[in-house]
Formats: C-alpha cells, structure tokens, sequence
C-alpha cells in the first residue's frame, strides 16, 4: 500500500514538473531527514567537597544525659555477675575458710597468687592518672579556620578562595574535566591541581552525589553557554591544603558554610547533599 501510495506521488510530480527535477523529489524522499545541529553546547566541570568527620562523638544534652543513665541502670540490674567479681567472691570464701582453719595453705603458691582484690587496687590506681582528651583545642580558641584540629564534634567541610568574573569568591574546589577523563577522575584530579598531594582522602564512589549548573553572562557565551559542576563526595583520612598553591581556604561546619558560599542557587545545590 506505501509502495502504490509513492509511486502514484512520483508519477504526479514528474507530470507537474519538468522532467529534471523528478529525480530531486525522489531523492529527497527516500534521503535520511537532516538533524538540526543544536548550538546549544555546556561546559563540564568536576567539584569535590572534602569532609572531615567528627572525632568525638556529640555532647550529650540534659535529656539524652538522663536517658543514657536510666539504660545503665537497666543493663546493671539485668546482667549477670562477670568473671571478675565470681573470682572475687571465691576469694573471698577461701579466705575465711584460712581465718576459721578450715584450709590449708601453702605459702609459696599464695605469695605468687594474684586476687581478684589485687587487680582491682592495680587498676584504680591506673584509673587516677587516666585523662580524658580535650573536647576544644587551642585552634578554637583562636578560631584557626584553615585547621582541623577543631571543631572536634562536627563535619567540618573544605572551601577555597577562587576568583570568578573579576569577584572572588568562596566555592568547594572545581575545575573542568578534560578530554579523555572520566568525571571521577577530573574530581580527583581537581582535587590535586587545587589542594596539593598532602591531603589524604578517599572517594565514596565513581557517581556524582550533586549536581548543579549556571549560565556564563551574554558577552562570554563564545563557544559555551554555561557550565555543569558535578559533585563528588570525599572523606579526610589527614594532611591539609598545600599553602603554596591554595593560601586561602577553610574548613567550616555546616552553618558556617552555608553563610561563606555566596550565590543562593549554588548554596541550594550543596544543601541537598550534606549531611
């Protein structure tokens, strides 16, 4: 049917039309439909946002205080007596038994025993040097913000100072991917080209954790409309920022980030994916 339907088209253009140009009508039907070129081309970026952990774990309020007690009082009264305190009670037994000289003792072998008593004298005396570590340290007394030997019981995340448009700006670290890279490894190395080899991190995964895209102002528009920045999720196991090719960075908690980033639409971007 689609035949005879083509071939009746063909036949009336070749009699409405000069005989040259049936062939141009048979070409264009049976040619491929030419695709429209779209103008619209994007720039893609990598941008890693660097987290340090918590070191010690939060505060307890008032509330969670209290309830923490009522659960020890709970698993006291419900545990079982331990190693420790049934030696302690046979000892205890065989010493009055020795008092009332209903057992027998031989001397070389109680001097070289070690009680459940001696070991508890030994571990008390061992209790009172015991310290516990500092909850702040002196870099939050002096609000060090490029350290992370603070903050101890937040996420503290890393910014760089970077100069876009003639402004400078606060941003996580970012830069373009090139030909050949997969995403992951323009993260990584953005990653180093911005903060140096110093710093040890491990990558959560090969996928992107956010994502988020801006237009370049009219007169930059040359081949590129704009950018897409894609974020990749990375955890500090030590060192810090290379000062010889990034002076100015910081490691800020949550609140203290979202103030620093300027741009509304880019800090909504990074709000989605912190913890």
């Amino acid at each position: 049917m689609y035949r005879k339907i083509t071939t009746n088209l063909v036949r009336f253009a070749s009699k409405s039309l000069p005989s040259n140009n049936a062939s141009i009508i048979v070409r264009s039907m049976s040619a491929t439909p030419v695709q429209s070129k779209s103008s619209d081309s994007w720039d893609l970026y990598a941008s890693v946002l660097v987290e340090r952990l918590p070191i010690v774990s939060k505060s307890f309020n008032a509330i969670e205080r209290e309830f923490q007690e009522q659960l020890w009082r709970i698993e006291f009264e419900n545990s079982l007596k331990s190693d420790h305190e049934l030696k302690h009670e046979r000892d205890l037994k065989q010493s009055e038994l020795i008092k009332k000289g209903k057992m027998e003792v031989d001397l070389d072998d109680s001097a070289s025993k070690q009680t459940a008593q001696d070991l508890k004298d030994a571990y008390s005396e061992e209790l009172k040097s015991f310290q516990f570590a500092l909850r702040s340290t002196s870099d939050d007394a002096t609000n060090k913000t490029n350290s992370t030997n603070r903050c101890l019981e937040d996420t503290l995340y890393l910014v760089i100072e970077e100069s876009l448009s003639k402004k400078t700006v606060k941003m996580l670290p970012q830069g373009p991917r090139l030909d050949g890279e997969t995403m992951r490894q323009a993260a990584e190395r953005v990653l180093r080209e911005k903060c140096g080899t110093q710093l040890d991190v491990t990558f959560y995964g090969n996928a992107p954790c956010g994502f988020y895209k801006y237009k370049y102002p009219s007169e930059m528009r040359k081949n590129s409309i704009g950018a897409k920045v894609f974020f990749y999720r990375a955890s500090l196991h030590g060192g810090n920022v290379d000062t010889e090719i990034t002076k100015k960075f910081e490691w800020l908690t949550r609140p203290a980030l979202e103030e620093k980033l300027q741009k509304s639409e880019y800090t909504e971007s990074i709000q989605k994916f912190l913890l």
